[in-house]
């Protein structure tokens, strides 16, 4: 079956560890399968579970297991991949039921990255009209029995509805340093030595420099001088001496002329 390229669609991954991811080849009820580019510019075909398929531990299992056995790892349990070829047996191949289940293991691509985790995706080399990563696909869907070519009646998981990719979780970030309980108490001890010790210098400054300070010097005693009244500029103006009569100048005399008198004569006696 050859897988047509179709853009990306909202929720696909643009990485899947060193793989940039540049097209949907194939979507499959138990995931999808994208176009990558390797880092030294090979293509590459991608496998991803949805995220109901991851959510199920037995399904995410399942997935896992056919790629540790595709990458040599031997579990020793072929049921699942042999159940896997049966269903996608053609009939022309009806009869060659007993290589069934080594086919599927010896046709498996050569894995080239995986991440196994919560997440699981499937890194293999990209052949145009060759199987690729869509057969680590199949083995997560069941039914029928557990051995034997399948038959009987087929059942459909509960985790089909939840169509969206499992997308790993972002990397984990260093946790922040957590100080123990010793060294919280020392370093509080630290803090407040240094408190008291910035106090007390602050104290001693505080007290020398009132030391140092001169005392205050007492003011002389008040002296009273007195000082004479302000002179004058203008002078007291004085009465003339011809209209007051001098106190020196009084005595026993002739009194003078009434102005009445007539000048030459004198008054009879």
């Amino acid at each position: 079956m050859a897988n047509v390229a179709s853009p990306l669609q909202y929720g696909d991954p643009p990485r899947l560890g060193p793989f940039v991811v540049q097209a949907r080849l194939h979507s499959a009820p138990a995931g999808f399968v994208y176009l990558g580019q390797a880092p030294d510019g090979r293509a590459v075909s991608l496998a991803v579970l949805t995220r109901g398929a991851a959510l199920d531990a037995a399904a995410r299992e399942r997935f896992v297991r056919a790629i540790r056995e595709a990458g040599g790892e031997r579990t020793g349990v072929r049921g699942w991949l042999g159940r896997a070829a049966a269903r996608t047996r053609t009939s022309a191949a009806a009869g060659a039921s007993g290589s069934a289940g080594s086919s599927v293991i010896d046709g498996m691509p050569e894995v080239l990255a995986a991440d196994t985790g919560p997440a699981p995706w499937v890194a293999v080399p990209y052949v145009p009209g060759r199987p690729g990563a869509e057969r680590f696909l199949e083995p997560v869907m069941v039914g029928g029995t557990l051995i034997g070519q399948a038959h009987g009646p087929d059942f459909v998981p509960y985790w089909l509805t939840d169509r969206a990719p499992a997308l790993p979780g972002p990397a984990g970030r260093r946790r922040p340093l957590t100080e123990t309980r010793r060294r919280v108490l020392a370093a509080a001890t630290a803090l407040a030595l240094l408190l008291l010790l910035v106090t007390v210098i602050l104290l001693l400054l505080l007290v020398n420099r009132q030391d140092s300070e001169p005392l205050p010097r007492q003011l002389p005693p008040t002296v009273f001088v007195p000082t004479p009244p302000p002179t004058p500029q203008t002078p007291e103006p004085r009465p003339s001496e011809s209209d007051t009569p001098s106190p020196s100048r009084s005595g026993p005399g002739t009194p003078g002329q009434s102005p009445g008198d007539e000048s030459g004569e004198g008054s009879p006696l």
